[in-house]
């Protein structure tokens, strides 16, 4: 049934009420929303007419949706999480919109049209990252040329230089890396065969300074028409992004923005004066990896986050710039992927595995390590020795100085960065997902941070996991998964008949029908009927008394299909798309799911709500 009829929206929002959900937002990556046939380019974006269609169906239930993260990707790379920092991915501007008299025409129907017809992923949800990326390159190229031309639009020409000004200090350079990429014949830095090239944004001295402002001017001048046109669609971009938030504001939707823990070529290649030489984040030796996960992604410098007397370095003013624009930007909020990155990060040398034995550490909570002990917060006498480096309870206990210091991040840049944007410090979305050191479970209690519990992810015959149902608090987002993750009906489909699939029926059972007669039978059903136990997955995060929901597209949409398949790269991943016609889809039966969330509360509980219980029914 759809949601926009009023009495099943009221129905359905009451039920929430009941069970003291605050916010539901839908999960879906800019890539991956839909679009209309007619004007599908082979890669989603927020901003086409398609989404709004979806803005429309969700509104009035969802009160946000949760994006991925929207910086620019390079060409041989469509993973959302290695993009930029501050640009944001010109595949994201719908092409449409700019063959329109709003747009004076700039893009020629022929040009659009041709794009939508040659889509070698027509007619199928997923998205064609590398025929996207060249052809909207040329769209776009074609666009900028009309626009600088065009009579029409001689305000929005004025709009354009207003916002290369506001945004120089970023956009600048970026802009002058894509001047390089052209000059250098790649976009990937530490393959640039001039040493001064790879290094104009980092001199080492005033003579370098002065030698290095001269080669800028000279790539300026040489490269201003890729300049501008780079500028040109960061501004597109930018103001169809506004006018989408508009169209959601209106139908009382908000954006969550995503921040990644890494840093793509990009910024490294502009700020690498801030990063810590010689070492890299990544994450210790575990049960799923014996040698750790060595992501390559560098390192915020401490040095230069704070200066002696606790004011921002430069470093530190980088970052809380960059979070101001996020928080700015999406009224919802932002989620900050790796939370752990920010308050306690695993670090390792450069050519090196992340394992203890080659020299990795806790940046902050290493007061023993040759080098990283400098930039400790804690002295070894807060230290468990008898615990080896990577291990979660190491940090045997903390003053609450200590713990204000490992925060200092978080308070000083990202609270403080929300608030002055308007937003507190529940528009911070937390991603502590697995290894969650004692140092960073601290910091999110005194901050009161709201964080994640992933039901997919519980060890269900631990009475006391934090992912339980029973165990769940009220200050979180629950769900039954992420991009990350098998969509919940893939995952019960993969755990039928098998003892994993009893050990999830027998704590569901106690956790949700602790009062039923039959729970044997439950067990059965539970164990043995993969449908069945998805939807109980479901009512559990519901049943839960966590006040914000999220639910990523391919469960809500019943999608059987992956996102993203960890540590894979190239076209296929992060291709998924919500299809076209996703309006002919069977959505999770959301009336049953609520009804068995309030009967799951409890027989009094389901009692003094038996009316709604009654209204979920006959939806």
């Amino acid at each position: 049934m759809g949601l926009l009829e009023k009495k099943p929206e009221k129905v359905l929002k009451d039920a929430l009420k009941v069970l003291d959900k605050k916010q539901l937002s839908l999960i879906i990556h800019g890539s991956s929303f839909p679009d209309l046939n007619e004007e599908d380019t082979a890669y989603g974006t927020y901003n086409s007419q398609g989404a709004r269609s979806l803005m429309d169906y969700i509104s009035g239930l969802f009160t946000s949706v949760q994006l991925g993260p929207n910086g620019k990707l390079k060409s041989c790379d469509s993973s959302p999480y290695t993009s930029t920092i501050f640009s944001g991915n010109p595949l994201f501007i719908d092409l449409k919109q700019l063959t329109t008299e709003e747009w004076d025409c700039i893009l020629s129907n022929d040009t659009f049209y041709s794009i939508v017809q040659e889509n070698p992923n027509k007619n199928i949800n997923k998205t064609a990252f590398s025929y996207a990326y060249r052809r909207h390159d040329d769209a776009l190229h074609e666009a900028y040329k009309k626009f600088l031309k065009s009579e029409v639009l001689k305000k929005r020409r004025k709009q354009f230089e207003i916002y290369k000004h506001e945004n120089s200090s970023w956009l600048d350079k970026d802009a002058l890396y894509q001047a390089l990429s052209v000059e250098h014949g790649n976009d990937y830095w530490p393959l640039w065969k001039s040493e001064t090239d790879k290094n104009l944004c980092n001199p080492k001295s005033i003579e370098q300074k002065m030698e290095y402002a001269k080669r800028i001017q000279e790539i300026e001048e040489k490269y201003v028409e890729e300049i501008d046109f780079y500028k040109f669609c960061q501004f597109v971009l930018s103001f169809q992004s506004e006018e989408t938030k508009k169209y959601a504001d209106k139908k009382k939707l908000k954006m969550i923005a995503d921040r990644q823990v890494a840093f793509s070529d990009r910024d490294i290649w502009a700020y690498q004066q801030y990063f810590l030489d010689g070492w890299m984040l990544g994450c210790p030796p575990d049960y799923f990896s014996a040698d750790g996960q060595a992501w390559g992604f560098p390192v915020m410098n401490p040095e230069f986050m704070f200066n002696k007397d606790g004011s921002l370095g430069e470093g530190g003013k980088l970052m809380k710039e960059l979070f101001r624009k996020m928080f700015r930007e999406n009224k919802g909020g932002v989620r900050i992927d790796h939370i752990v990155g920010l308050i306690d990060p695993w670090v390792y040398k450069a050519g090196c595995k992340p394992k203890i034995e080659e020299g990795a550490g806790r940046l902050y909570s290493s007061p023993e390590h040759e080098f990283l002990k400098k930039f400790a917060v804690i002295t070894e006498e807060n230290l468990n020795l008898e615990v080896e480096a990577d291990k979660e309870q190491r940090v045997k206990n903390l003053t609450k100085a200590q713990i204000k210091a490992y925060g200092r991040l978080i308070e000083k840049i990202v609270i403080a960065a929300a608030k002055e944007e308007g937003l507190n410090k529940n528009s911070i979305v937390c991603e502590d997902l697995g290894t969650l050191t004692n140092p960073v479970a601290a910091v999110l209690k005194e901050y009161g941070l709201l964080g994640m519990r992933l039901t997919q992810f519980v060890v269900p015959e631990k009475e006391d996991h934090p992912y339980r149902c029973k165990n769940i608090t009220e200050k979180c987002w629950a769900m039954v998964g992420t991009h990350d993750n098998k969509p919940i009906s893939m995952w019960a489909d993969s755990l039928v008949n098998t003892h994993e699939a009893y050990l999830h029926a027998k704590a569901l059972v106690e956790d949700l029908f602790p009062n039923a007669d039959n729970k044997d039978d439950i067990i059965v059903k539970l164990t043995q009927d993969a449908e069945f136990l998805a939807k109980i997955k479901l009512v559990e995060i519901f049943a839960s008394k966590a006040e914000n929901i999220q639910i990523f597209f391919t469960d809500y949409f019943n999608i059987k299909d992956v996102y993203n398949v960890p540590g894979t790269s190239g076209d296929v991943n992060w291709s998924l798309r919500l299809p076209n016609n996703f309006k002919e889809l069977h959505t999770i039966d959301l009336p049953e799911i609520l009804k068995m969330a309030i009967e799951a509360r409890g027989s009094e509980f389901a009692s003094k709500h038996s009316k709604l219980i009654t209204q979920l029914n006959s939806l």
